[in-house]
């Protein structure tokens, strides 16, 4: 199954794709059972709307969320594996393609790891959507470029978190390192920690981009887009972490 069909099928699972197909499912059943296609329709509504508040989308990553640690204070570590987290294609302000915002952060934490114990950097992300530049390459750009850190290895191969572990482990084996620090978003901590131990890595979570506010306000408890996508990324890391144990268990 390819890259492509994988998220697709995602995309119809997590919200807002699964709400607008209950809100379908309701509409043809009302013509026939108004009582029940009404009901579900209403009950997509009021799901859409709480999803779509920042109140429920930070409750709902904040449990997948790791406790907020200091990963230096783990001994043993030998290096640090950064995850990539998108590729933002074609910058018209760079003239080529450069690192997501996502992974711009997690690069940013991964410097400040090196820089705190100069262990040594592996990047890892590949080209997935058939781009010609692997995310990994872009990756160590901006550390070198950007954040004046060099980079020992380079995994350009892998189109998911599994394959990231995986490709990883096989990389990070010839030079004995077994445990290593693990960079990516506080919400994907959990996925990623099971893959990579999974795949034979002693794992010290590094996780940034916590789900965090301000203060509680009446703009709260208001609809807004980003607020939806972070309860999206909560559906889809809650199914990805089933799918991954079905795996395991199935030993693939």
């Amino acid at each position: 199954m390819n890259w492509t069909l994988i998220n697709a099928i995602a995309l119809l699972l997590i919200p807002p794709g699964c709400l607008l197909l209950l809100a379908g499912i309701g509409w043809v059943l009302a013509f026939r059972r108004p009582r029940l296609g009404k009901s579900l329709i209403w009950l997509a509504l009021i799901a859409l709307y709480l999803l779509s508040t920042q109140y429920v989308s930070d409750r709902l990553l904040q449990a997948l969320e790791p406790v907020p640690d200091n990963p230096l204070a783990s001994h043993g570590v030998q290096a640090i594996v950064v995850l990539g987290g998108g590729t933002y294609f074609a910058a018209p302000e760079y003239g080529t393609d450069t690192v997501k915002p996502e992974t711009l952060a997690r690069l940013r934490y991964a410097a400040q790891l090196h820089r705190a114990s100069g262990k040594p950097i592996l990047v890892t992300g590949g080209n997935p959507e058939g781009n010609s530049i692997a995310e990994a390459v872009l990756m160590k750009a901006v550390l070198n470029r950007d954040f004046q850190v060099p980079v020992a290895w380079i995994e350009g191969k892998s189109d998911n978190t599994l394959e990231n572990a995986r490709l990883s482990r096989l990389m990070l084996d010839a030079a004995g390192i077994r445990r290593i620090w693990l960079v990516t978003h506080a919400w994907h901590m959990p996925r990623a920690k099971m893959a990579f131990e999974n795949a034979g890595f002693g794992v010290v979570p590094a996780p940034t981009e916590f789900a965090t506010s301000y203060k509680l306000s009446v703009l709260s408890f208001l609809p807004r887009a980003e607020a939806l996508r972070n309860s999206s990324r909560f559906f889809h890391e809650v199914i990805g972490i089933a799918w991954y144990r079905l795996k395991f268990l199935a030993g693939r």
